[in-house]
């Protein structure tokens, strides 16, 4: 019985958008041809019309998984419940954080919780933590960063202290939450979260986190970005050379502060996060800057916490389950070219996972199945694939969610669009 299986549908890349017919092994779960359509709809085993779009498998490189070797979170999220709400916003690969009560900061450490990721079908890239005390692993991985106070325990107080801790990461991957601790602590007592983590706040940190990037070679990312102004400072260090990018979450995207003012009190509680949503000027900056080509990932911060926690006044908000649907928000209702989308959903995020299988492998041979990776529709690279429908509009609702968290900030939104199909390593979910 032959395992091989073709699909035909309009795809999109960074390069193009036509049919093709893609042709996969099952059993091995890569892809081994891709051609222009040329089989009649009953020659093909997976056949989608024009009104879908096809990517290589979207990737959300900035997730909070909650769940470590202590199990102390999983109320919250787990790996499991992680992966049902990834499929379900159509990602096919995920990146999680390291603020964990027991953080991945050295190899035992990060190999234990890897090692809890492997019960599931969506590959998981986990993020070392950089800590006033930590330094790097003997093997390659991606290292997070906060600059000021987060969620957890890894943060600094002041940017000497960073700096002394970053000069042994030379030329390694590094993530930084961008927010300046000095700035957070003069705000700390105002009124309202907005003003406590003030967008003054975010720009420092980002001309800080340049500084260090450039200072110590190293491979930069800034995430989560939220302001406006300090969009061109990023725009200059690309344009002089500084290996940084940066991501953008749909949240900052969609939302701003005039937007949320027309959201009961209790509401707004739920829009909390680090760094805020911002003004509308600063969310058209940011769609422009898309619009451009500025922005390098879309990625969600998913951050789930149980509604007594937000009511309380915890930061984050999930996004795993809402991600395909936003995306088709973007392509037809901002008209962001699908060049564009496949670049910071699919490609991008697939470079950066994939430049680690190697070194994981070397520790782990759970990676090996990936052949060259995800976020490509070229043979030998990962059968994962994204489907999106951009006529079959999708209203967010509770009882759709797959998250732990049961809650969604976009709860009773409509986006235009919705995932069709997806496909992990070979297997329609």
């Amino acid at each position: 019985m032959t395992t091989l299986k073709t699909i035909q549908a309009k795809c999109a890349t960074s390069t193009f958008t036509k049919r093709l017919d893609i042709t996969f092994d099952e059993s091995t779960g890569l892809i081994t041809k891709v051609e222009d359509a040329k089989k009649l709809k009953s020659e093909v085993d997976f056949y989608y019309e024009d009104d879908c779009l096809l990517f290589a498998g979207m990737g959300d490189i900035h997730i909070h998984a909650r769940e470590d070797a202590s199990g102390k979170n999983t109320y919250k999220e787990d790996f499991q419940s992680t992966c049902c709400a990834a499929i379900n916003g159509g990602v096919v690969h995920v990146g999680d954080m390291p603020n964990n009560p027991i953080p991945p900061i050295d190899d035992e450490s990060y190999l234990n919780k890897f090692r809890l990721t492997q019960k599931v079908n969506v590959p998981i890239l986990l993020y070392a933590g950089i800590g006033p005390q930590t330094r790097p692993l003997s093997f390659t991985v991606p290292y997070k960063a906060y600059m000021g106070p987060s969620i957890g325990e890894l943060f600094f107080k002041d940017n000497q202290s960073l700096d002394d801790v970053l000069i042994h990461y030379k030329n390694q991957h590094v993530s930084f939450h961008c927010e300046d601790p000095i700035i957070l602590e003069e705000n700390k007592s105002k009124a309202t979260h907005g003003l406590r983590r003030p967008v003054s706040a975010e720009i420092m940190a980002t001309d800080t986190a340049l500084m260090l990037i450039e200072k110590y070679n190293l491979i930069g990312k800034l995430c989560h970005y939220s302001a406006g102004a300090g969009l061109a400072a990023i725009i200059k260090a690309k344009s002089r050379g500084i290996n940084v990018t940066c991501e953008v979450t749909p949240q900052h995207l969609y939302y701003s502060e005039e937007k949320l003012k027309n959201k009961s009190a209790t509401e707004q509680t739920y829009f909390q996060m680090n760094p805020p949503i911002r003004g509308e000027s600063d969310r058209v900056a940011l769609i422009n800057a898309l619009k451009e080509g500025h922005i390098d990932y879309l990625a969600t911060d998913h951050a789930p916490h149980s509604h007594e926690e937000k009511m309380r006044g915890m930061s984050g908000l999930p996004g795993l389950d809402t991600y395909g649907a936003f995306v088709t928000w973007l392509i037809v209702d901002q008209k962001i070219d699908t060049k564009i989308i496949a670049k910071i959903t699919s490609e991008s995020p697939g470079v950066f996972f994939n430049q680690f299988l190697e070194s994981i492998t070397n520790k782990d041979s759970h990676f090996k199945k990936f052949g060259n990776g995800f976020g490509f529709l070229r043979p030998d690279f990962s059968a994962s694939f994204t489907v999106l429908n951009l006529s079959k509009s999708l209203k967010v609702e509770e009882k759709n969610l797959k998250t732990k968290a049961s809650w969604s900030p976009f709860l009773g939104e409509t986006f235009p669009g919705s995932v069709e199909s997806v496909y992990v390593c070979g297997k329609k979910m």
